[in-house]
C-alpha cells in the first residue's frame, strides 16, 4: 500500500501542529483524525498547558471526535507526528479507529526522551511481572455489578 497525496497532507498537518506546539513550549506532538478524507479533528499535546499526563494529542483528537459523532469512531484514520504510546494506541482500538500512521518512530525520539518503548515492554509481561502492581481486590460483599449494567441495556 502506497501513501497518497491526501495521507501525505494529513501527515504535513500533524507535524506541523507538533512544531507549532514545541515552539510554544510544549511537547513535538499533534494529530489530525480522518474519515473520507475529511479532518474531523486536529489537536497538539497539551500536557504543558493543562498539568494532564494524558493529554496526549492523539487522545485529544479522538475526544474531539468523539464529542460529535460518538465514541465508535470506525472508519477513521489518524495521522500522528510520533508513534503513539500504549494509551493512544488502546483508545484507538477502543474507539473503532481503522488505521493510524505517525512520522517519527521510538527509535527516532529515544535520544531525547520521547520514546514510550519502555511501557511498550512492561506491558508485554504479564501483569504479575511488570513494574507497576496490578491486583484483584473486591469486597466481600460486592457483587452483580456488570449483570446489573447488563439489565439497563435490556
Amino acid at each position: 500500500m502506497s501513501d497518497t497525496d491526501a495521507d501525505l497532507r494529513f501527515m504535513r498537518e500533524a507535524i506541523a501542529l507538533a512544531r507549532a506546539n514545541a515552539a510554544a513550549g510544549g511537547r513535538p506532538f499533534g494529530a489530525v483524525l480522518v474519515r473520507d478524507g475529511e479532518i474531523l479533528a486536529r489537536a497538539a499535546n497539551r500536557i504543558h498547558e493543562t498539568g494532564d499526563p494524558t493529554a496526549h494529542a492523539e487522545l485529544l483528537a479522538i475526544r474531539e471526535a468523539a464529542s460529535r459523532l460518538g465514541p465508535q469512531l470506525d472508519g477513521c484514520a489518524i495521522y500522528a507526528s510520533g508513534h503513539p504510546c500504549p494509551m493512544c494506541l488502546a483508545a484507538m482500538h477502543l474507539s473503532g479507529i481503522a488505521a493510524a500512521w505517525y512520522a517519527y518512530s521510538n527509535e527516532d525520539g529515544a535520544p531525547y526522551g520521547l520514546s514510550t518503548a519502555a511501557i511498550y515492554a512492561q506491558l508485554a509481561l504479564p501483569p504479575a511481572q511488570q513494574s507497576l502492581p496490578l491486583r484483584r481486590l473486591r469486597p466481600p460483599e460486592e457483587a452483580g455489578l456488570y449483570q446489573q449494567w447488563a439489565r439497563r441495556r435490556t
